[in-house]
């Protein structure tokens, strides 16, 4: 199966970036993007007075990312700042970040993504931006990323990628999800929980893997020139094993009567992390309930072009979604 699965990828590749063009409609969206790179400034702190002071200066990043109001007050949060300010490594974390994220880059790859946004959306309100240097969750408020309506902070640290000086701790198939490629998928994925509705109660497999993919196919709509494997964060083996496999994949899911099951542990075997999931087979990738829950939702959407991206998001019936798509792969 290996020469197999070598031959696939090297015959069908593992994304769209290939085949890729952009709609001139989404280009004349306005959007305005304020982004600051606050690391800049913080790294300038050299004093509690200084970690004050940046505080002071950033009200909405201090209050939301760096959730001051928790602390008695700011005096209580300015000498972790200045360690984390005015330590050599964390430095030096923060140039191998500023060379992975050239501004002019970030602000053409965010404004595209904002533009795609609301291209579907239009009311979107474009939040202020701000990238920052956390130390890879070393202190309590450190996050790889933030999103609300009125804030996005990326955390660059988490995402410089393999050749970094320190690396999130984390498993290596969680690891492989922060490289620079992942960045914007992974801030797409957070935009879209904003529009994707689901039921409170009565979760099911089959309703926790539609949600997981209307939010992959929320990404790939707004980020559509990115490969399949850096959306869904497999390797490029492991996307074209799935892909190989869905019918396999399916069917195991149907035999083991796995759909309506309620069950939080064994939901979460099947979209929550993990190295692989051995009761499918042992070389297949963890979440692959999200993947095909993805492939759901494509097919439903192929098979209904008149529904809109809105439309689909507001959904929280996953099983018309799965009955309209005539979703039955085969085994090959």
């Amino acid at each position: 199966m290996g020469k197999l699965l070598l031959l696939l990828l090297l015959l069908t590749g593992c994304g769209r970036e290939d085949k890729c063009e952009l709609n001139p409609e989404v280009a004349k969206v306005p959007v305005t993007l304020r982004l600051e790179r606050l690391e800049r400034s913080f790294f300038q702190v050299k004093s509690t007075t200084d970690a004050g002071a940046f505080l002071a200066q950033h009200p909405l990043f201090a209050n939301q990312y760096l959730q001051l109001r928790q602390y008695p007050s700011a005096d209580a949060l300015t000498p972790m700042l200045t360690r984390l300010a005015t330590n050599a490594d964390l430095q030096q974390l923060g140039s191998q970040a500023a060379a992975a994220f050239p501004e002019e880059q970030l602000q053409a790859d965010l404004k595209r993504l904002f533009q795609h946004v609301r291209y579907y959306f239009p009311k979107f309100r474009v939040p202020p931006v701000n990238t920052f240097v956390s130390g890879l969750g070393l202190d309590p408020f450190s996050k790889d990323l933030f999103v609300n309506d009125s804030l996005m902070v990326l955390s660059l640290d988490f995402f410089v990628g393999p050749k970094a000086k320190y690396r999130p701790n984390a498993p290596e198939y969680i690891l492989r999800r922060y490289t620079p490629a992942h960045l914007l998928p992974a801030a797409a994925q957070a935009i879209s929980s904003k529009y994707n509705r689901r039921l409170p109660t009565n979760q099911t497999m089959l309703s926790e893997m539609v949600q997981y993919g209307k939010a992959l196919y929320f990404v790939e709509k707004v980020l559509p020139c990115t490969q399949d494997s850096i959306l869904i964060g497999f390797t490029a083996a492991e996307l074209a094993g799935v892909e190989f496999n869905e019918g396999k994949i399916w069917a195991h899911f149907i035999e083991k009567k796995l759909l309506y099951n309620t069950a939080p542990f064994t939901i979460q075997k099947y979209v929550g992390e993990r190295p692989s999931i051995p009761e499918i087979d042992k070389t297949c990738p963890g979440r692959v309930g999200a993947w095909v829950g993805w492939q759901i939702v494509r097919k439903y959407m192929a098979e209904h072009p008149q529904v809109t991206l809105p439309q689909l998001m507001a959904e929280t019936d996953a099983q018309r979604i799965l009955t309209a798509s005539k979703y039955r792969p085969k085994r090959k």
